[in-house]
């Protein structure tokens, strides 16, 4: 069998070792481009995607995404927050890191469940506490898995590897270069 979590195992580990065998494999670029809809509200579609020096026109503009603010934030509510968004990504990335790595240790899942909350303190962003940070302070995530042949021992491996391998965790737990430009 090498399907495990509806993830090809054997397709998995032939990935990696082309990217072993040739780094360049293994760089990605995602891209999203947005239009701003007025108030708080953007729509996002997302772009090509360059992966290993190929560039995936097929993902251009097939997936949209919308924000707004809820209204007591003064929006129209009409869509998730940014930082509903950057709780997705995360939920989202660690779903794939727990099933890639539960998939990889032969671990079968029957079931994934996240709770994330985060806070923020409006007064950084509103630039009426300087020394408030304008970002989310703390995110907080509670990780319920459903493997019934795994041991406690390798659960917790699982939320180890997550620490260690979730792309998102890392980008939002350390310092990432973001430049910004006006057109």
């Amino acid at each position: 069998m090498t399907d495990i979590n509806e993830v090809d195992v054997r397709a998995l580990r032939d990935s990696a070792d082309a990217m072993r065998a040739d780094p360049g494999l293994s760089r990605a670029t995602f891209a999203i481009d947005g239009s701003w809809q007025g108030g708080y509200r953007i729509t996002t579609r997302t772009g090509a995607l360059n992966q290993g020096g190929e560039r995936d026109e097929t993902r251009v503009a097939k997936f949209a995404m919308h924000s707004d603010e809820p209204t007591a934030s003064l929006g129209t509510d009409t869509a998730p927050t940014p930082a509903e968004y950057v709780l997705h990504a995360l939920a989202g990335c660690y779903t794939v890191t727990i099933t890639t790595h539960a998939a990889l240790q032969g671990i079968e899942l029957k079931a994934i469940g996240l709770e994330l909350e985060a806070d923020i303190d409006m007064r950084g962003f509103l630039g009426i506490a300087p020394s408030v940070r304008p970002g989310l302070q703390q995110i907080r995530v509670r990780v319920d898995l459903d493997a019934p042949d795994a041991t406690p021992e390798q659960l917790q491996e699982l939320i180890s590897l997550v620490q260690k391998r979730s792309a998102i965790r890392d980008t939002l737990a350390n310092p990432v270069d973001v430049h910004t430009t006006l057109a």
